[in-house]
């Protein structure tokens, strides 16, 4: 049965304690929200949750955090993300799971997965009864630290095929983190944001931005009938039988 979660005072639960999940942890308690930190190693979370200072995130176990009512596993699949949290998966079933997950192997310089699939659609096929919302993949743990560039927030791309879960992930987040959410449409998008992200980085490296660094959809919005000052000059005229047409060029 799927579990509706209250857009304030939510429980989180992280499963992890890298430079994302910590990140992560005080963005959800900055929203208003509750969060479970959990380790591997159950001091390290305590150690951690008691030099943040912020009594909204607490450590727990894994067990515990599985328990909220939405769930955010902060792991990578290389280091054996599924074999981990399988004991966990009678108490996943219906809940939200946020996957920031991305298939990098360990020099961040490929992925460890196919073409034609993605860390979140391998998430849903393993686990197929929670609701599955892919986001933050997109943004590097510099990021969080400070979220605008020259003013402007940062994106955060926003996958799923269920609308509800989407939007209830949006409720978490969306008027109380410092970020710009956009609705990139179905999971198997996951596929672009993943390795758009990766070629970012190299980019980023090459620059010398990365860490500090992401990638935002830029526009204007756009009408059909808008003026367009070259297409006369670049139309096509076809004499037919009893008048002139004129046909836009497609190709340069």
């Amino acid at each position: 049965m799927n579990q509706m979660i209250k857009s304030t005072n939510t429980t989180i639960g992280i499963l992890g304690t890298g430079r994302m999940a910590v990140r992560l942890a005080k963005l959800f308690a900055a929203a208003g929200h509750k969060v479970v930190l959990d380790s591997r190693t159950p001091e390290r979370a305590a150690r951690i949750a008691t030099g943040l200072g912020i009594s909204a995130i607490q450590p727990g176990t894994y067990e515990q955090a599985a328990d909220a009512a939405a769930v955010l596993p902060a792991m990578f699949l290389r280091d054996g993300m599924f074999e981990t949290i399988e004991p966990l998966r009678s108490r996943f079933d219906g809940k939200l799971w946020i996957d920031i997950t991305n298939p990098f192997n360990e020099r961040y310089d490929d992925f460890i997965l196919p073409w034609n699939t993605s860390a979140a659609e391998e998430i849903q096929k393993r686990f197929p009864g929670v609701r599955l919302v892919g986001a933050f993949k997109n943004v590097w743990w510099e990021v969080f630290d400070q979220p605008t560039f020259e003013g402007g927030f940062s994106d955060v791309y926003v996958v799923g095929d269920d609308d509800a879960a989407k939007r209830e992930f949006l409720d978490l987040v969306v008027e109380r983190s410092p970020f710009r959410y956009v609705s990139a449409g179905k999971l198997a998008n996951a596929r672009f944001v993943e390795r758009m992200t990766l070629f970012a980085a190299e980019l980023g490296q090459r620059e010398g931005f990365f860490p500090r660094m992401n990638w935002r959809l830029l526009g204007e919005r756009w009408t059909p009938g808008q003026a367009d000052g070259v297409q006369p000059l670049i139309a096509r005229t076809y004499i037919g039988n009893a008048a002139a047409v004129s046909e836009p060029c497609l190709a340069s």
